[in-house]
């Protein structure tokens, strides 16, 4: 399964973001979406998982959870914003990756045999971090991470 991962757009959705994001089976954003329009354009390429941001606090995103469990490629996935907060065992809870945004750094860590994938910013620009997204490829067992720099 192809999965794009994207978070921190701030209501910026840029067309590159959404060309990189083509293909995927299912789009994850990692919150701090900063408008409805956002959700509404990835929804047209795949199915959307999304969860609310610290930024996310107008009306409209009040029925989006600020944490989430899912399955996807027969894997378990958490999905939050800020890893800070990150309160459970992903190990002892049989979770395959755990999926942050907040800091607009991108990253991909493995430990203890769970992987922390942080997709970076696909929003404005912030100091000198580039702007990215990432794609997740599962493959039975295997999950397989990049992080791609949109120009």
């Amino acid at each position: 399964m192809n999965i794009g991962i994207i978070s921190d757009t701030h209501g910026l959705l840029r067309p590159q973001a959404l060309t990189a994001l083509q293909g995927s089976e299912l789009i994850v954003h990692a919150g701090d979406i900063g408008a409805p329009a956002v959700l509404d354009a990835l929804r047209e390429l795949a199915p959307l998982v999304a969860i609310r941001g610290n930024n996310d606090s107008d009306a409209w995103a009040q029925d989006l959870p600020d944490e989430l469990d899912f399955e996807a490629g027969g894997r378990q996935l958490h999905l939050l914003h800020d890893r800070k907060t990150l309160r459970l065992d992903p190990q002892r809870n049989g979770i395959a990756a755990v999926i942050s945004g907040h800091s607009h750094k991108p990253g991909i860590e493995t430990r203890d045999g769970v992987l922390y994938l942080n997709p970076g910013s696909a929003g404005p620009r912030r100091f000198s971090l580039p702007v990215t997204i990432a794609r997740l490829r599962i493959d039975g067992e295997s999950l397989a991470a990049e992080i791609v720099e949109l120009m």
